[in-house]
């Protein structure tokens, strides 16, 4: 996962645009009640998610080396603006529904068949969930979110690949795309992300199954700030998964992503310590993403620990490569090997542009991502000012009429965002 999407790209303002469209209930405009997005127009993604792996051009390097001429170690990046052609060609919108490639992994949680089995099955889930936010080994930046854009997929599971993980291994398999013939015989699983806030850069994201009564919902404030020749960007928020269920909600924390060598051929790593927990059952877990020694060491390490705190038992630890393999040793003694090269991967189901608002984050992005395939740095830039002036004018035409924004498919409620219309709370 390359998330810098802390480093702004100057996108000052935002647009509540939209047409509204018959749907799923994964939607609101304000005072018009539920907009509706319809899961039968969606189709499987056969979008390119491919980066060039180049490196950094000459001509390129003189430009950052420029920028880099006018920062200060510890500086915040919100609101430099960043050449083009280190974009990549999605927004970060997008890539957060990169978390859910595994939905199979993420729906037998609920499956498992006591407290602890669960909490296991949502740490082998939750190591499993970054890599495929990454395509290529090369740090490229995606889009910076406007104010109001919104991202909508699904995914659909075979319901038999669900299966709690420990007591039922996963079937050899190759990175195929499992596709249900008979929607019947699968589960739907349904997201959708908006970004809530420019000042500070806020995103939020929320997915349910109906079906297994099982729902996430996340907000995400990304800071980033220079170090020398690395960029360092937190994550500042948490999410919750629900178990309406089993009654059991976890709630969990996100892991800080460096760019490395920005001069050369940048790459990506993950750095910190995360917490998942769950205040009902009494366990938690302690997920620790390791950054590369400067001399020597393993890149991608992850180590990871789940305890039982009303008895202090440690009753799993895990140890590997987050983008690689992962080995999980139970306290019975047992161990298991999750190779995260082979599992496989459930494409997203999207719109296609035409039947997208003009605030989705595909639709909205589109010429800039076109003219990014194209090789055209210029029109690719020019592209992007364009939006970026319209939605500065849009800003500043609300702060004259001191009317605030609002979203419209997450509310505030005290330092965190809930989805409108949450599993937990429907009828």
């Amino acid at each position: 996962m390359s998330s810098f999407g802390g480093i702004r790209d100057r996108h000052k303002s935002d647009s509540s645009g939209g047409k509204i469209l018959p749907v799923l209930s994964l939607g609101r405009t304000p005072n018009l009640g539920p907009e509706l997005v319809l899961s039968e127009d969606e189709k499987s993604d056969t979008e390119d998610k491919e980066e060039t792996e180049l490196g950094v051009m000459e001509d390129q390097r003189s430009v950052i080396l420029h920028l880099i001429s006018q920062l200060k170690l510890g500086m915040d990046l919100t609101k430099v603006v960043l050449p083009t052609f280190i974009l990549e060609k999605r927004s970060l919108l997008e890539m957060y529904a990169d978390f859910m490639a595994h939905p199979d992994l993420l729906l037998a949680i609920t499956a498992g068949a006591t407290p602890e089995e669960r909490v296991i099955c949502f740490v082998e889930y939750y190591l499993t969930a970054f890599h495929e936010g990454r395509k290529g080994a090369l740090a490229k930046k995606p889009y910076n979110p406007i104010i109001g854009e919104t991202f909508h997929c699904s995914w659909e599971v075979p319901k038999d690949r669900v299966k709690p993980k420990r007591t039922a291994p996963h079937s050899p398999a190759s990175h195929e795309h499992p596709m249900a013939d008979d929607p019947s015989k699968s589960y739907k699983l349904r997201f959708v992300a908006e970004q809530v806030s420019h000042h500070p850069p806020i995103s939020c994201f929320y997915c349910e199954c109906k079906e297994k009564r099982l729902c996430v919902n996340t907000h995400v404030w990304t800071k980033s700030k220079f170090m020398g020749m690395s960029v360092g960007v937190s994550m500042i928020g948490e999410g919750v998964l629900r178990l309406l269920e089993h009654g059991e909600e976890y709630v969990f924390t996100l892991p800080s992503a460096y760019a490395r060598s920005i001069l050369t051929i940048p790459w990506v790593e993950l750095g910190g310590k995360v917490s998942i927990s769950c205040a009902k059952t009494g366990y938690s877990a302690t997920v620790t993403f390791h950054t590369k020694p400067f001399y020597g060491g393993k890149v991608h390490r992850v180590t990871a620990e789940v305890k039982h705190n009303p008895t202090n038992t440690i009753v799993c630890k895990a140890h590997g490569e987050w983008n690689g393999t992962l080995e999980f040793t139970y306290n019975n003694g047992e161990t298991k090997v999750i190779d995260t090269t082979t599992l496989p991967v459930y494409p997203k189901k999207i719109r296609p542009l035409e039947k997208q608002g003009p605030m989705e984050s595909r639709n909205l992005w589109r010429e800039v991502t076109r003219y990014l395939r194209l090789g055209d740095i210029d029109a690719a830039t020019e592209q992007k000012r364009r939006l970026e002036e319209k939605q500065r004018v849009e800003e500043r035409k609300r702060e004259n009429l001191r009317t605030p924004w609002q979203p419209k498919y997450f509310i505030q409620e005290g330092d965190g965002w809930v989805y409108f219309n949450p599993l937990w709370k429907a009828h």
